[in-house]
């Protein structure tokens, strides 16, 4: 263990000199002070409907001492928030990342967070606060598993036009959006690229560059046949006089044939394996082939570019709100830099580490579980049982008692019956 700890402090040592080489606008590992960073929302609390946070390594970690934040009560909505120094991402890149570990049957309910921007009173901080960024998972039922990516543009929210799944086992995993001032982006899981892209094309931001000419029409002589007869093939003379069916060589006619009362005999016909059906020309490519065609791009005259497109409103805050119908998912490691290189350390120094140890953890977590849930069948079992002794057991007394009954004799013979 010692050794583990000593490796560790190196690691965050190394950690520590490469972040001199990039910005980090805000980090948390909800160690100790978490609290006098973070403000916990009372929305929905006046209704009953609010729930809060609990300081937790989880139900399995692959280490105890490596807590984050974990939603608590059922059925209800979370929201919790933290200032960070005012930045934006103009002219350089933008990294957010952080962990999550989906401890609980979700079944219907966010693990996402936001990025926020202009001023927030955290203690209203809820669903219906703008947002410039909006980026996790979002689960519900068999249906929905869905990986969010929401961007905020003059205040019209506009998400991710791909269908990204995300991960639905109960182990940690690390979610990282890359977005970039050419306005190019990536999206990683646990360190491994999900999907890129740009916002361009992956967003209805702005007007795509480029739209099909409905006007366009197909060349009259325009040809799509990629394979034509060939008009130099020459069917071969007598060809058409090959029958189809031939009398069957082997045939022989039955001993017992009378032709006057059966006919003249015939050899029954067979397929003629010198028939190749009817004639056809052979197939060669078209000289003149051009492809199919296809309605040509041209380029959109409504759209009007907008080279800060990738440019969020300036950063303030950063914060998590979401609604869980069975809450326990625990919220780790937030990280908002300018380097994704440092982050993807990050993740290879915390999850990377931990992660087989997390795994044992969970798995021996589930062997319990199993063995309770055996344990308890079993009792419910032997209770069962015991209760059919006793009901069955008090069903014969009865009976011996009204066959032993003078005054009952109604029950008597009916029982003998």
């Amino acid at each position: 263990m010692g050794e583990h700890k000593l490796v560790l402090c190196l690691l965050l040592v190394l950690l520590s000199l490469h972040s001199a080489l990039c910005e980090i606008f805000f980090e948390e590992r909800f160690q100790d002070g978490w609290k006098s960073r973070w403000v916990l929302s009372d929305w929905k609390r006046a209704e009953g409907k609010a729930g809060t946070f609990k300081h937790t390594a989880g139900k399995w970690s692959g280490d105890p001492d490596d807590k984050g934040i974990q939603t608590y009560n059922d059925a209800k909505h979370f929201a919790i928030s933290a200032k960070i120094p005012e930045f934006s991402n103009k002219n350089r890149t933008l990294v957010v990342q952080y962990s999550i570990k989906l401890e609980q049957d979700i079944e219907c309910g966010g693990a996402y967070i936001k990025l926020l921007s202009a001023y927030v009173n955290q203690k209203k901080f809820g669903g219906d606060t703008p947002y410039s960024l909006m980026f996790g998972p979002d689960i519900c039922g068999t249906q929905t598993k869905k990986l969010h990516l929401i961007l905020s543009y003059q205040g019209q929210n506009y998400p991710l036009k791909k269908d990204l799944k995300c991960e639905t086992d109960k182990l940690t995993h690390f979610y990282t959006f890359i977005l970039r001032p050419d306005a190019s982006y990536s999206i990683l899981v646990d360190n491994h690229e999900r999907d890129t892209g740009s916002i361009y094309t992956d967003w209805d931001i702005l007007p795509p560059r480029k739209i099909k000419d409905v006007h366009a029409k197909r060349p009259a002589d325009w040809d799509d046949r990629e394979y034509i007869d060939d008009p130099n093939d020459v069917q071969p003379q007598g060809y058409d006089s090959i029958p189809a069916e031939i009398p069957d060589p082997k045939a022989k006619e039955p001993l017992d044939w009378d032709e006057e009362e059966d006919g003249i005999w015939r050899p029954p016909k067979i397929p003629n394996p010198a028939y190749k059906g009817p004639w056809k020309r052979k197939r060669i490519k078209n000289p003149n082939y051009k492809g199919r065609w296809k309605t040509p791009w041209i380029d959109n005259p409504e759209f009007e570019d907008d080279p800060e497109v990738y440019v969020l409103k300036p950063i303030k805050y950063v914060g998590i709100e979401v609604w869980q119908v069975k809450a326990g998912s625990v919220f780790d490691n937030i990280l908002i830099c300018d380097d994704p290189q440092y982050a993807k350390q990050v993740v290879e120094d915390i999850w990377a580490t931990n992660r087989e140890a997390e795994k044992e953890a969970f798995e021996e977590a589930e062997k319990e579980r199993r063995a309770r849930e055996e344990e308890d069948t079993k009792r419910a079992t032997e209770e069962g049982e015991r209760k059919k002794r006793e009901r069955d057991r008090r069903y014969g007394d009865r009976r011996r008692r009204r066959r032993h009954d003078p005054h009952d004799l109604d029950d008597y013979y009916h029982d003998e019956l």
